[in-house]
């Protein structure tokens, strides 16, 4: 888990041009970005940005987008507020501003000669996304990829356009669920945690990397552990904490910490006291 500096520059929005939109669900979407100027991205998986509807707000996003490369940025929105209703009214060609990239990174350098789980519920899978493209790309540096995927019903699955894809990468399995299914769903029905019958796996050889709902992420580091896997193998993000990107507001604090500068990418040993406990 790397820490970078913030630079001065990142409290002015750089112009970025929208030039694609992707409906993942009826609710979430994937707004594809470019620099304006015709410069490059910094990204690394699990590093988020401020996305800045201009004379509206903005809001953190950790980016999804393929970490190797730097001509373009995906960010996977869900209208859930005044802002990000807003950006759902924008079309191709319209221009947001971005401020970034803020925070800690899943650590990737650590998790190699590793088997690698993710474990994504809902808007979760998100921040996750990255990693799955970084240890396909670089297959021969990690051990087994664990894909775990839960969502509420079948419609708000994300990324489903990529599923096949993802079956392919070699030495890898991939578990989805809902909580609820209708008609047509033939898959798991409960929550992501019954995933875990589904399959074996090394709990002293795996690195756990968890993001969802709060309570979904408390009750999946809590099974890990049940299972033998220790505390320092299990990484979280709380990135749903921030607010400012800089630790200027307080929003974000967590017991001793300030989610947008020492995360959102925690090691459960740092955050894990603090997790899960009320008005924290």
């Amino acid at each position: 888990m790397a820490r970078r500096e913030t630079p001065v520059g990142c409290m002015v929005p750089r112009p970025t041009r929208i030039e694609s939109l992707i409906d993942e669900t009826y609710n979430v979407r994937t707004f594809r970005l470019r620099p304006v100027d015709g410069g490059r991205f910094e990204h690394a998986p699990g590093q988020f940005n401020m996305l800045y509807v201009f004379g509206v707000g903005e809001v953190p996003v950790t980016a999804s987008s393929d970490p190797y490369q730097d001509e373009y940025l995906d960010h996977t929105i869900r209208a859930v507020g005044s802002v990000t209703d807003v950006m759902f009214t924008l079309k191709r060609g319209d221009t947001i501003g971005i401020r970034g990239p803020f925070g800690t990174t899943w650590p990737m350098d650590g998790m190699k000669g590793k088997d690698v789980m993710i474990v994504g519920g809902g808007i979760g899978l998100n921040p996750l996304k990255s990693v799955i493209t970084a240890v396909a790309k670089r297959r021969s540096d990690y051990g087994k990829l664990y894909i775990l995927h839960g969502a509420r019903t079948p419609q708000d699955l994300l990324f489903t356009r990529d599923y096949d894809e993802w079956r392919r990468v070699p030495n890898s399995e991939s578990h989805i669920t809902v909580d609820a299914g209708d008609d047509k769903w033939k898959g798991n029905v409960g929550v992501v945690t019954t995933l875990f019958d589904k399959f074996t796996f090394s709990a002293k050889s795996t690195i756990a990397l968890v993001c969802g709902p709060e309570v979904m992420m408390y009750f999946t580091v809590k099974e890990l552990l049940k299972r033998g896997m220790p505390s320092s193998n299990v990484y979280i993000s709380m990135e749903r904490h921030m607010r400012c990107g800089m630790g200027f507001c307080g929003h974000c604090q967590v017991g001793p910490f300030f989610v947008c500068k020492d995360g959102p990418i925690f090691n459960y040993d740092a955050i894990g006291r603090f997790f899960g406990v009320k008005q924290i």
